[in-house]
């Protein structure tokens, strides 16, 4: 029986912008005249990975890649941008996620974020009204899909594995739950939660 649902963030619960949902950094050259490219190849190729498991940090890694790329924007400007135009909320899940938590079942985000905008995430964004907790792999110090992540949560919520269920829109991160004992479920587009949780309990 599942007792509690990890639900994942980014193709989940956030989709893009606001205001079209496409994604954050679609008129990041034109708002911002930072290059996209620019910052693949300066920032988040090599130094994502080590932010994202909590072992730099964010601000202080960006900092001297816009000094670089950008002399005109500071990371506050970059992040405040960043975070506010990858923000779009997908309202139905939310309200059938709250219909579970009202029925005892708890609601955790599980997700792959760094400290900023995780903590954005819960109180800025509000989801810290729709959930019971984050776990997330900057403070976990290891990201979906290595199995430390699920057997951490795993451990930290006192569950059995299979009282888990995971919602994530990257089949490798389901394929690794699953290895771990977890339910587990590809979510799209078309997806909903209570078809979702038919099929588990098929």
């Amino acid at each position: 029986m599942i007792k509690a649902i990890m639900v994942d963030v980014d193709g989940v619960l956030v989709h893009g912008r606001p205001d079209d949902g496409q994604p954050w950094a679609s008129s990041l050259q034109a708002d911002l005249g930072v290059s996209p490219a620019d910052l693949q190849r300066e920032f988040f190729a090599p130094y994502w990975e080590a932010i994202v498991t909590g072992r730099l940090n964010l601000h202080e890694q960006l900092g001297p890649v816009l000094a670089r790329i950008a002399p005109t924007v500071s990371t506050e400007a970059f992040t405040a941008y960043w975070f506010q135009n990858d923000a779009r909320l997908d309202t139905q899940l939310l309200n059938e996620l709250d219909e579970q938590r009202r029925a005892g079942i708890k609601v955790f985000l599980a997700t792959n974020q760094e400290h900023l905008r995780a903590s954005f995430l819960v109180e800025q964004l509000g989801l810290s009204q729709y959930c019971d907790g984050i776990y997330y792999s900057a403070a976990l110090g290891c990201k979906k899909p290595d199995a430390g992540f699920y057997e951490k949560i795993t451990d930290s919520s006192g569950l059995a594995p299979d009282q888990l269920l995971l919602l994530d829109d990257t089949p490798a991160n389901v394929l690794a739950a699953r290895a771990l004992g977890w339910m587990a479920l590809e979510w799209t587009k078309d997806s909903r939660l209570a078809t979702a949780l038919a099929k588990v309990h098929e």
